[in-house]
């Protein structure tokens, strides 16, 4: 049997610990691997055109599998365009292990032709950045950088010179046994006690969600229930926790709708479950709040607390709902419930009225027709901006469907890059790329990599020629728009000359066919829809600062955006509350 090379040995354990593919684009100090990698069955190299698309689409596949995935870039300029999509995935807790090749390694401190220092440059964005600069680093240092990736939830990157990729594998190395699953954290019977005493204590009660009750819907359902409390949620908390919920409220912060502002600040005790919710100013400083969360660095980062509890929501909510007291008094939840369907009505008209004429068409009316004809499995990916807006207030989750965003790193551009690495994960799973013409545009050029490998990935582009959310902020800081308006073309156009199936709606009667011959199509899609740049979205609550600078500002057209099917499920939670 021939001797392993270091660039085999770092594919043959990229396979065992369950990684399919390897996103990234070739270059010298890279070719050991890749080359490794087309003799290896069970493992393969995804050619893209930017190496940021690599590092959107790893953490992408990250998130919906929930297992290890890797890019890679060569060295200098190729691996540092990974660092915006690294950091995407780190803020996101997707375990993803990033190569970052190197020049020759007798070269390195000399000032060499592209030489960077990436074990450096990516300490900010990881959880483990180390150089291999001796083949007998290998395999630990590698275990090691999977371990940080899954263990912790997030990036490691390993720096790699192409020379020692090359060069000859340890003789007696030693393969350990690999971590591919994290445990669940329970808290300690004290802070399960301490927890159930306040609750106990407390009058009204509000729960508001993140991402971190990911599978934990039923626990946080009986929780409310048996505590009578409304439950709002964060963005990433969405498509978790909004699903079959009688007791929601709706969203917070700067993309909320409905009653759960008003439900975090008229309670009395606020508990925060699996969310690091960034915007304090959305959040109460008159109320007792506890947080529950798997990562202790995470507590008491936005609010003062009056309990920190580490531990996996699921695991806690088990251990504390049988030692709550049962809760009998449903005011203050249905007052919560009355809030948010009016809420709800009041802004639904923003979105009905005459929307099926209206030209240019409404961003809120695409969204809503998005919603019903989208498979009841689909993967929703979304573009920072206006884009999460609609997702937000339009895409209805349902336990099955999936929505991925730069939720926490807030980066252009990532939809497309993330409905790349969702597609590979199953080709036969609808994938629907929500980007603004900003994002898409700027790393327009892997719509190509759609087309080389035949992803039937459907984008939905929300063309208003603007940069939506950039006019926003400046209307709210009572600056007039300026150097936001994109001169576009004919995106549809481009997507046919490209080899894919193109369509251009500029007229909501066309919207509904467009979309469904889109759907159908077999490969990649794209639909080009002009969208009103004069729809806007602000928050449900605005300080006297921001109503200034609206006041301030020349343009006045700004709505406060519509809520899709939620009004029907806030409807419908009014008619389940108890009548005297």
């Amino acid at each position: 049997m021939a001797k392993q090379n270091v660039a085999e040995q770092f594919v043959d354990i990229l396979r065992r610990a369950g990684v399919k593919r390897l996103y990234g684009v070739v270059g010298d100090s890279l070719n050991p691997v890749v080359d490794a990698i087309r003799r290896t069955p069970g493992i393969d190299w995804i050619q893209v055109r930017h190496e940021e698309v690599a590092a959107f689409a790893a953490g992408a596949e990250a998130q919906l599998t929930g297992s290890l995935a890797a890019c890679a870039g060569s060295c200098g300029p190729g691996n540092l365009h990974l660092i915006n999509g690294l950091y995407d995935a780190h803020r996101s807790m997707a375990p993803v292990l990033a190569l970052a090749s190197q020049i020759p390694s007798s070269e390195i401190g000399l000032g060499y032709f592209q030489e960077t220092h990436p074990d450096q440059l990516f300490r900010e964005c990881s959880h483990y950045s180390e150089l291999i600069s001796n083949p007998q680093q290998m395999p630990r240092v590698m275990q090691t950088a999977i371990q940080h990736a899954i263990g912790r939830g997030g990036v490691s990157v390993l720096a790699l010179p192409g020379d020692i990729a090359s060069a000859a594998a340890p003789d007696k190395a030693i393969d350990h046994a690999l971590v591919t699953s994290r445990p669940t954290v329970r808290p300690g019977d004290t802070e399960i006690d301490k927890l159930a005493a306040l609750i106990d204590k407390a009058k009204r009660v509000t729960l508001f969600c993140g991402s971190g009750t990911a599978g934990a819907h039923a626990e946080v359902m009986e929780f409310a229930e048996r505590v009578k409390a409304p439950v709002g949620h964060a963005l990433r908390g969405k498509e978790w926790i909004q699903y079959d919920n009688p007791y929601d409220v709706g969203m917070s912060g700067l993309l909320g709708y409905g009653a759960a502002y008003e439900a975090t600040h008229e309670c009395d005790l606020l508990i925060l479950l699996g969310t690091d919710f960034p915007y304090n100013a959305f959040l109460p400083d008159d109320v007792k709040i506890v947080q529950v969360d798997v990562r202790p660095e995470h507590l008491g980062r936005r609010s003062k607390l009056d309990l920190a509890v580490w531990g996996d929501v699921k695991e806690t909510l088990r251990c504390l709902t049988p030692r709550v007291k049962v809760k009998t008094d449903r005011k203050f939840l249905d007052k919560m419930l009355k809030k948010h369907a009016d809420a709800l009505e009041g802004v639904v008209k923003a979105y009905t009225r005459k929307v099926e004429k209206h030209v240019p068409i409404h961003p809120e009316y695409v969204a809503s027709v998005l919603d019903e004809l989208a498979d009841d499995d689909a993967v929703f990916t979304v573009d920072t901006g206006m884009c999460n807006v609609w997702a937000a207030r339009y895409i209805s989750p349902n336990g099955r469907r999936r929505i991925i965003g730069s939720f926490s790193h807030g980066s252009m551009a990532n939809a497309l890059p993330q409905a790349i690495g969702a597609q590979f994960t199953d080709r036969n799973r609808q994938v629907i790329s929500m980007s603004g013409d900003g994002g898409f545009s700027m790393l327009m050029g892997d719509f190509l990599t759609l087309v080389q490998y035949d992803l039937p990935v459907k984008i939905v582009l929300f063309n208003n020629s603007s940069l939506g959310m950039v006019e926003l902020e400046m209307l709210v800081a009572g600056l007039p728009s300026y150097g936001t308006t994109n001169h576009n073309p004919d995106f549809a156009a481009i997507a046919r000359a490209a080899g894919a199936y193109g369509v251009r709606v500029d007229k909501p009667k066309q919207l509904g066919s467009a979309l469904k011959d889109a759907f159908q199509h077999k490969g990649p899609a794209l639909v080009d829809i002009v969208t009103d740049p004069n729809a806007l979205s602000i928050p449900p609550k605005i300080s006297a600062d921001m109503v200034s600078g609206f006041a301030l500002s020349a343009s006045k057209i700004v709505l406060d955006g519509g809520v899709g099917r939620m009004l029907q499920m806030a409807r419908s939670n009014l008619r389940n509350v108890p009548r005297p």
